[in-house]
């Protein structure tokens, strides 16, 4: 046994036996859809899951700074990704960080330092974090977020009382729209039925309006519902297949950093015969579909419409013999063609900045209007004129993760794909900027996304596989449908020496979508490292020479 002194920070979710009751099923699904969050995060905050069992997750940490840092940073993904969950069905985690002396011993961790952390977990919110006085210490003056003091208290099989502070994330003291204050007004107002029923009908119209004006001028990445594919075939049997293609698809989807998808409970109540679902559920966009039979084998029909403009954006046909081999290759291509950096929504998003005054942008349209240039990767003159936008908006944003880390991949690529003559320096401030992005309070998953993907390539090229490995990995956990991702990081696991590792990255990106470029090069590399040469060489022939750059 091993005794040493570690930050431990424990999380449990609250209300899950009611949870598992109500629909397990579900509840394992969106446990499991956080795990992986969760753990990506602590990974990234160089942390290390020593206990899970059921819904709980323990974690040390070599720094009480860094435990606090991926507490927030859980909670604000989390939250993130609640937002357009019914309140019933919601996963809320409550986390408890204690700094204090451990017992080591084949890899777990005993003793007070993980009781106290896990009593004082147990005085946490749902959503919240509460950290021990040895914590709140540690924090002082290194932190932006504020702590308040919730006192003493006596914990069970803890001899001493344990003074606990309450970590402050967001802005607890922001008003209510005027049109909550007007529903608990009315839920209020028992004695006066009908006033109450005509200022519901004005918050219904208020929400409505409200909500027609705040969807075109929202700030930020877009929301998608993926509604019950439609069975088109006359077989009764293949009512239940449009539906579980829709629950993949949805899956698949929710683990693109750049969109937020509306949970399968709230968008399954709705088809494509409803006068207006995309309004009624809020969204952004609406992808819906169709299943029949077509001769002897299925077709699966996909459409992506605008909600605002009711434009149909993307539309696809897929034809396969076998059910499952047809869900199984569609769902990857459907997801990676409508929610990947290259797909139908970034593209269609462009067109949010066209004719838009540069003194009304948002950090989200400065984004975008870089991305749309930097994304043809056609010379370095376009490359440097996308990095001026992103450089201006980061001026006017100052604190914009997204920003800094997409400035971060301009100094990046400049060297990789452009061949430029300052290539350590662009190295360098490629590596700076990214290492800001990520270390900024609540940074979104699209931020740790792209800094982890980035940062992985920096430190191959620093020489730190270790770190290059565990920061690929983050960014997989991230977004693990996406085919570019899987395929991109595939090489700094070939680099690294873990070949294995890179040929089935690239063995389920091919399979999730077969047309995403540079893997046949990818695999030629692989299998020269391994000294299967026969391989190295059949792949190298299938490799285009109009392939893009590398990224």
């Amino acid at each position: 046994m091993e005794r040493k002194l570690a930050a431990i920070l424990s999380a449990d979710v609250v209300g899950y036996s009611r949870l598992m009751g109500a629909d397990e099923d579900a509840t394992l699904e969106a446990l499991r859809s956080h795990r992986e969050i969760i753990d990506a995060l602590i990974g990234a905050h160089r942390g290390r899951v020593f206990n899970s069992a059921g819904d709980s997750v323990v974690a040390e940490f070599p720094s009480a700074v860094e435990a606090s840092l991926c507490a927030v940073q859980i909670q604000q993904d989390m939250a993130q990704r609640n937002e357009l969950v019914p309140l019933d069905k919601q996963l809320q985690f409550r986390i408890g960080i204690h700094i204090g002396d451990v017992v080591s011993e084949g890899g777990n961790l005993f003793g007070d330092g993980v009781n106290i952390a896990d009593r004082v977990q147990k005085l946490a919110a749902a959503g919240g974090i509460c950290v021990s006085r040895n914590v709140y210490d540690q924090l002082t003056s290194k932190v932006s977020f504020k702590l308040e003091s919730m006192g003493e208290h006596r914990v069970k099989n803890i001899a001493s009382p344990i003074s606990v502070y309450r970590v402050l994330v967001g802005d607890a003291s922001k008003p209510r729209p005027i049109t909550s204050r007007l529903y608990a007004l009315a839920r209020r107002s028992s004695r006066v039925a009908a006033i109450g029923a005509v200022l519901l009908a004005v918050i219904s119209s208020l929400a409505f309006w409200q909500w027609q004006r705040s969807g075109p001028a929202r700030d930020g990445f877009p929301s998608v519902a993926v509604l019950a594919f439609q069975n088109f075939s006359g077989d009764p049997g293949l009512d239940s297949y449009g539906r579980v293609i829709a629950e993949d698809l949805t899956t698949a989807m929710s683990r693109f950093p750049d969109i937020t998808v509306l949970s399968q409970n709230s968008s399954f109540g709705f088809d494509a015969t409803d006068v207006s679902p995309g309004q009624d559920l809020k969204v952004d966009y609406i992808v819906e579909g169709s299943v029949q039979k077509k001769g002897s084998g299925l077709a699966i029909n996909a459409q992506l419409t605008d909600v605002s403009t009711d434009a149909h954006v993307w539309a696809e046909r897929y034809d396969g013999r076998e059910a499952s081999d047809l869900q199984d290759g569609a769902i990857g291509r459907i997801a990676n063609a409508l929610a990947s950096e290259g797909g139908a929504i970034r593209r269609y998003e462009y067109k949010r900045t066209e004719g838009k005054d540069k003194t009304d942008f948002s950090e989200y349209d400065y984004f975008l209007s870089g991305h749309e240039i930097f994304a043809r990767f056609a010379s370095i003159e376009e490359h440097d004129r996308a990095g001026a936008i992103w450089r201006e908006g980061l001026e006017k944003f100052p604190t914009s993760g997204l920003l800094r880390v997409s400035l971060a991949w301009y100094h990046f690529f400049r060297p990789w794909n452009f061949n430029t003559d300052k290539r350590a320096a662009d190295y360098r401030r490629a590596g700076e900027l990214a290492r800001e992005a990520l270390a900024e309070q609540n940074t979104s998953p699209r931020v740790q996304w792209s800094g982890r993907k980035l940062m992985a390539y920096i430190h191959w090229l620093e020489g730190n596989f270790e770190r290059a490995v565990a920061d690929a990995e983050a960014a997989v956990a991230l977004a693990p449908y996406d085919a570019d991702t899987l395929s991109f990081l595939s090489r700094v696991q070939a680099a690294s020496g873990n070949t294995t590792r890179a040929l089935e990255w690239v063995q389920e990106s091919v399979r999730i979508e077969p047309t995403v470029q540079r893997t046949t090069r990818i695999l030629a590399w692989i299998y020269y490292l391994t000294g299967e040469y026969e391989k190295s060489v059949e792949a190298a022939k299938k490799t285009s020479g109009t392939e893009p750059p590398v990224r």
